[in-house]
């Protein structure tokens, strides 16, 4: 049994516990225990109270999985010296370390994503990069792997990095049986975009189809037909046609579809070019096209899209 420990903090949020700790304890090969910086009833940010047989100082090691879950209460904890100095000891005798949310911001005042790329909640990104300078902080992925040092964004994604933990430890089908218990995707590749309103697909098995799928995402703007994309991993097209929706879910025509408006998407929240240079650059070819698309797949048309993202981005 591999330990994992999962510490929980006085205003946490409580998603970011129970979502790593479910997931662990559903593929029945770990040892789970949640800790707190005192035993006792640990209260959520929501009111939700968890009970803590054992505190954090009592936990000596060696473990497997030291996880830091976030929440509103890690602002009060980043200045208490003795537990961050007790998630320091604990790191040392860890494989392998890993935050959700801001749980980020407790590995940072240990020093243990110094020089290393991380992410955590959106809206906090900003500030672990200003607070942390030596950490390398990338605001846009679920999370992050940088070695054995691990990193999510917030809240549901915590339960996206558990699953590429556990299919990091015991393989795609044991990860593939607990996502289909839970009823969630498999694994939101570790990439994409924390605002991503719909997936772009599932990570196909065999290695060609996969490295086809981050190939599109890099040539948007190429002529991607089903005879092109074929060509790209040396099958016919009706061979690679059957294959790629077998092992993505969706055809290669809505697959592309799917990452073009993504790419769309990130570039309309992110920067001011028109939307015509966006339409262009991602394959639409031109204005109106990429807005009938977005319109069917969306809802929205591009300009409104981009309005609205930053109205709530400015209310938040």
């Amino acid at each position: 049994m591999r330990s994992v420990i999962v510490v929980a903090l006085p205003g946490m949020q409580s998603l970011d516990v129970a979502g790593p700790v479910e997931v662990f304890a559903a593929a029945g090969e770990y040892a789970v225990e949640v800790v707190a910086p005192s035993v006792g009833a640990v209260r959520a940010h929501s009111g939700l109270t968890l009970s803590v047989d054992r505190a954090l100082s009592e936990v000596t090691g060696p473990c497997d999985t030291l996880v830091v879950a976030g929440g509103e209460g890690t602002r009060a904890v980043i200045g208490d010296d003795r537990l961050i100095a007790d998630v320091r000891r604990l790191a040392a005798h860890t494989r392998r370390i890993a935050s959700v949310c801001t749980g980020a911001f407790v590995l940072a005042e240990a020093g243990l994503l110094d020089g290393r790329r991380a992410t955590t909640h959106w809206a906090s990104c900003d500030l672990l990069a200003r607070r942390y300078p030596a950490v390398r902080v990338d605001p846009d992925p679920i999370f992050v792997r940088d070695g054995e040092t691990w990193t999510s964004a917030g809240v549901t994604a915590g339960i996206d990095l558990a699953l590429a933990m556990v299919e990091d430890d015991l393989g795609r089908n044991a990860a593939l049986a607990i996502a289909r218990r839970f009823v969630v995707f498999l694994k939101r590749p570790g990439g994409q975009s924390q605002f991503s309103a719909q997936l772009a697909g599932q990570f196909a098995e065999q290695p060609p189809l996969r490295d086809l799928q981050g190939w599109v995402a890099e040539h948007l703007s190429d002529e991607l037909t089903v005879e092109r994309l074929a060509t790209q991993v040396a099958m016919s097209p009706r061979n690679f046609s059957r294959a790629f929706h077998r092992e993505v879910g969706v055809t290669p025509a809505r697959f592309v579809e799917r990452v073009r408006v993504e790419a769309g998407r990130r570039r309309l929240e992110e920067s001011t070019v028109s939307i015509d240079e966006i339409a262009v650059g991602c394959g639409f070819g031109t204005a109106e096209t990429m807005r009938r698309t977005f319109l069917r797949v969306l809802r929205v048309t591009p300009s409104d899209y981009r309005n609205r993202f930053r109205s709530e981005r400015a209310s938040a």
